[in-house]
């Protein structure tokens, strides 16, 4: 491992520098330079993947070495402008097959920001290779792809960090110290979560041929091959349950994790869910336009909805979750929160969202950037950073991303079986059913080879 420090002189000009100091497990922030800066590689050179990828170069010395993609044109304009970003100015080796790229370079750090259905055998393929990884969320599409997953980073001593960057969000990190963990609203017997936003892509476009640029069998990978009816990227592969888990596995995860890490909750004891096509019919989309899910705790019930028709029942709260306490009740979003007390006379607190636009202004420029999430995901890369130096386990570890993964997961899976779920996470069985037992890994596609978390 190179030695290395963040960047101090760049970092505490950004206004969360304080509360990343005071929360995050930040040592030795005096100015420094690495030794050689972290070897980094990215996995998946979309929207995303290269958004996480920008925030790191930000906030600390590091050499992109490798890019990998099975998008030609992709990986070629993702590849020009990482050395545009970088400080080297050199461009990154490419690759179409990731297994190649982690066997010909020596990395320290390996992002992974590719679709869903890949995310298990990359990070685990990773972190074997020597690498610790940041690995986007949802961290696998099935529930042992993820028990896999945390025993190959504790086998291999790893730091993987979930991209759950609610958690490292500056105006949330405010919220639970100064209103949740100071009992402001007291005892916490039921929270909502939605997301309303319209985000389930439902066209019918044709079959079509597989354009040269895009080796669409190995972005295939483990899951079913589809008929090919157009480039997979951004939202339409999104709308398919082969490659993913819908809304539930897009955005509630977010939502239930970063309350699940304000209450400190662990596994739910009971989930629940109901839902499915119920509006948007007409097109190709086979996740849920409708769904509502029970996550339940002793004396606590998680509700989650979720619909991409119709309207918000808060259209200032639309992605969101709400914390109802005997004392107050506390609404809060990626954008703002709103302490509202139960006493007519007591003080209602609002927060808006942290931008940095002024401190880093390259920002500005970059593509389909969501300028609210550039701050939280630096201090998410800074206590990934943080845990890689000081061995410690960064606060999105893999454990707690498998469990707020798998509790989203095991939902869908009360809602195909119409029945509850009880998860025994020692056991790694839901308890006394067979059949949704039997939904807890799903089948690969010949040749590869799902993973088993007794053999990693």
């Amino acid at each position: 491992m190179n030695s290395f420090n963040i960047n101090r002189r760049r970092f505490i000009q950004g206004a969360t520098a304080s509360l990343a100091l005071s929360t995050l497990n930040v040592n030795g922030m005096d100015e420094m330079h690495a030794d050689e800066p972290l070897r980094v590689a990215l996995i998946g050179t979309g929207w995303y993947g290269k958004s996480d990828l920008f925030r790191l170069i930000q906030v600390a010395p590091v050499e992109v070495v490798a890019l990998c993609d099975v998008d030609k044109n992709q990986l070629d304009a993702a590849a020009k402008l990482v050395s545009t970003r970088q400080k080297s100015g050199k461009t990154p080796k490419l690759y179409s097959d990731y297994r190649k790229l982690l066997a010909e370079n020596k990395l320290d750090i390996v992002l992974i920001g590719s679709p869903d259905h890949w995310h298990a055998l990359m990070a685990i393929e990773a972190v074997k290779s020597g690498a610790h990884v940041y690995v986007q969320k949802p961290i696998s599409v099935d529930v042992l792809e993820g028990e896999a997953m945390v025993a190959a980073a504790r086998k291999y001593n790893k730091v993987v960090q979930v991209g759950t960057q609610r958690k490292s969000t500056p105006h949330l990190i405010e919220t639970k110290k100064n209103i949740v963990d100071k009992g402001l609203l007291g005892k916490i017997s039921h929270v909502e979560m939605c997301c309303y936003i319209h985000m389930r892509a439902n066209g019918n476009p044709p079959v079509s041929a597989v354009p040269d640029f895009l080796d669409y069998e190995m972005w295939t990978g483990p899951a079913p091959l589809r008929p090919y009816d157009g480039i997979p990227h951004l939202r339409w592969w999104r709308t398919f349950n082969e490659y993913g888990n819908g809304i539930m596995g897009d955005m509630c995860i977010h939502m239930f994790d970063t309350v699940r890490w304000m209450l400190q909750l662990g596994w739910p004891t009971k989930i629940s869910s109901q839902g499915g096509i119920y509006v948007q019919k007409e097109g190709k989309s086979n996740i849920s336009d409708t769904q509502s899910a029970v996550f339940e705790y002793p004396e606590l019930n998680c509700v989650w909805q979720h619909r991409t028709w119709g309207g918000p029942n808060n259209p200032e709260y639309p992605w969101s979750f709400t914390l109802y306490g005997e004392k107050g009740t506390l609404w809060a979003s990626t954008m703002k929160y709103d302490f509202i007390p139960q006493e007519k006379d007591g003080q209602k607190i609002h927060k808006d969202v942290i931008y940095e636009r002024e401190k880093y202004p390259e920002d500005l420029t970059e593509a389909n950037i969501e300028l609210n999430a550039a701050p939280a995901t630096r201090l998410h890369m800074i206590d990934f950073l943080s845990a890689i130096k000081n061995g410690t386990r960064p606060i999105a570890d893999i454990e707690q991303g498998h469990i707020s993964t798998a509790s989203c997961l095991l939902a869908n899976i009360s809602m195909q079986t119409g029945r509850p779920i009880v998860y025994d996470p020692v056991k790694r069985q839901i308890v006394g059913d067979v059949e949704a037992n039997g939904l807890l890994a799903r089948p690969y596609r010949s040749p590869w080879i799902h993973p088993d978390y007794k053999n990693v």
